[in-house]
Parts: C-alpha cells; sequence; structure tokens
C-alpha cells in the first residue's frame, strides 16, 4: 500500500487513499503504522476518501486506534495533498468530515502550496454538546481540581472537545501528567483534548497540547483555534491572534459572526510504500 507522511508544524500524518472505499482495519493500521519504532511513526493516519456530499471526505484516526471528528493540522495536509495530486481543481472545495463540511483555500506562489486557509466553522461554547458535564450552560475560568490542585478550566467544541488553562509558562507544565488527568476527568464523560496556555500579549498567544487519543503533540490546529477562542472570551486578547507552537505559528481569526479562520503551513515528508500486514 502506498503512503505519504505529512505534517502541519510537526502535527505528523500518515496519509493513504481509498477511492474504492474498501473495508480496511484502519483502527489496527494506526496502531501499527504510527508506532514510533516499529511502524512508520505518526501522531494518526488520513484516509482520503470520495464523498456523496462533498469534494472528498476524510477520516483520521489517532494513534491508539481511535477515531476522532476533525484535526486542523490534519485538513491543511489534505487540502495540500488533494490539490497537488489533482483530486481537486479549485484552490476552494469542500472536505467532508465527522465534524461537518469543512472549507479550506490553498494559497499557492509561483505555482506550488506555501500555506492552507480553513474555515473551521463556529465554535460551541455549550456544555452538553461539548460534552462536559456540569449545571452551568458554559464552562468558562471554572475550577476543577487534580491532585488536590485547584485549575482554571474553559472548555467548548472546535468539532472536537478543547479544554484551555492560562498558566504563566507552558514550558513549566507537566503536560504529560496534568494533560492526561484533565483529559479523562470525570467532567468530560467522552474526554477532552487539553490546551495549556501562555498569553504574551494581546496579539500573541503560546501552547501546548495534550490530545485525546494521541497524547503530546508539537502542534494542534484545533487547538490552537479554540486556545484563540478562549483568550479572547476571557478578554487576555482580541478576536485574532498568532499561536506560537513549537516549530511555528498559526494565524486564528475568530470573526464577529462567529466564524474561525485558520492559516498555516502543510509539509509533505515523504512517500513509500508498506506491507497492509504490518
Amino acid at each position: 500500500m502506498k503512503f505519504t507522511k505529512m505534517h502541519g508544524l510537526g502535527n505528523d500524518f500518515i496519509f493513504i487513499e481509498n477511492p474504492d472505499n474498501r473495508d480496511l482495519n484502519y483502527s489496527g493500521l494506526a496502531v501499527a503504522w504510527c508506532h514510533r519504532q516499529l511502524g512508520i511513526g505518526a501522531d494518526g493516519i488520513v484516509i482520503v476518501l470520495p464523498s456523496e456530499v462533498a469534494d472528498l471526505r476524510m477520516r483520521i484516526i489517532n494513534a491508539d486506534g481511535s477515531e476522532a471528528n476533525m484535526c486542523g493540522n490534519a485538513i491543511r495536509c489534505f487540502a495540500r495533498y488533494a490539490y497537488e495530486r489533482g483530486l481537486v481543481k479549485s484552490k476552494s472545495f469542500k472536505i467532508e468530515t465527522f465534524a461537518g463540511i469543512m472549507i479550506p483555500e490553498v494559497i499557492t506562489n509561483s505555482g506550488g502550496v506555501v500555506a492552507v486557509r480553513v474555515n473551521m466553522g463556529k465554535p460551541n461554547l455549550e456544555r452538553q454538546f461539548i460534552p462536559m458535564l456540569g449545571n452551568e450552560k458554559e464552562a468558562i475560568q471554572e475550577p476543577i481540581q487534580i491532585d488536590n490542585q485547584e485549575f482554571c478550566v474553559t472548555s467548548l467544541l472546535m468539532g472536537v472537545p478543547h479544554t484551555m488553562v492560562f498558566v504563566p509558562e507552558v514550558k513549566a507544565v507537566e503536560l504529560e501528567k496534568y494533560g492526561r488527568a484533565i483529559e479523562k476527568h470525570a467532567l468530560f464523560p467522552k474526554g477532552t483534548n487539553v490546551n495549556f496556555v501562555e498569553v504574551i500579549s494581546r496579539e500573541r498567544i503560546k501552547i501546548r497540547t495534550w490530545e485525546r487519543g494521541a497524547g503530546a503533540t508539537l502542534a494542534c490546529g484545533t487547538g490552537s483555534c479554540a486556545s484563540a477562542v478562549a483568550s479572547a472570551l476571557n478578554n487576555y486578547t482580541g478576536r485574532r491572534v498568532a499561536v506560537e507552537l513549537q516549530f511555528g505559528k498559526l494565524e486564528i481569526e475568530w470573526t464577529e459572526d462567529g466564524t474561525v479562520f485558520m492559516i498555516g503551513p502543510a509539509t509533505e515528508s515523504f512517500s513509500g510504500e508498506i506491507a497492509e500486514n504490518l
């Protein structure tokens, strides 16, 4: 089976095409292929599929075999992959995901893709849709207890659930310890992605992300969008911010009509072939 390895600021994926929608054990493939020592190594696999309601369909399987509804870094990579291989004819097109129809636009320079702009839709702040238990309608700076330590969290649905914790310095956070604990907190019946956010200025934030189903990742597109929204909600920033990640930044804008737009790079690393039985 042919594959292509791509990444969005270090958040990496194995792309395969399945135009005939063959019955494949995606979960098993993801666990085997994503292993950093015994497989190709990635945060997840992305399957390029035909769609009856959009130009193409995207499925994302995390490294642990679970399925994600959406991923901002993956969809930028998906857009570049599809455009450069002629699977779509226009620079702007529709992608079907479990989180709805997403509309990316590839940005080119001298014919090459230099970035991708994605309409990420509107965040949902109602806790019943995150889902998150509790009596309040929304969760903004809500205190929770982890190992006798209090964290104030802001949670929302950005295609997938995200929980933000504002901290003085993201480098100082014990990401695995507290990211895992918040991900699996009883308040979140389906788990949550966790972003620790450091506010640099009204126009810049820095985040580190613990992803549900993948663990610590170098970048998270939906997490960057959710963190930008949470920063504006808490009046730490305006509605347009640069989100700094380990290997670069994303530009996020939360427009007045509630739509979130993301601009960032998508990089192809290499292609190859691998046995399906790995």
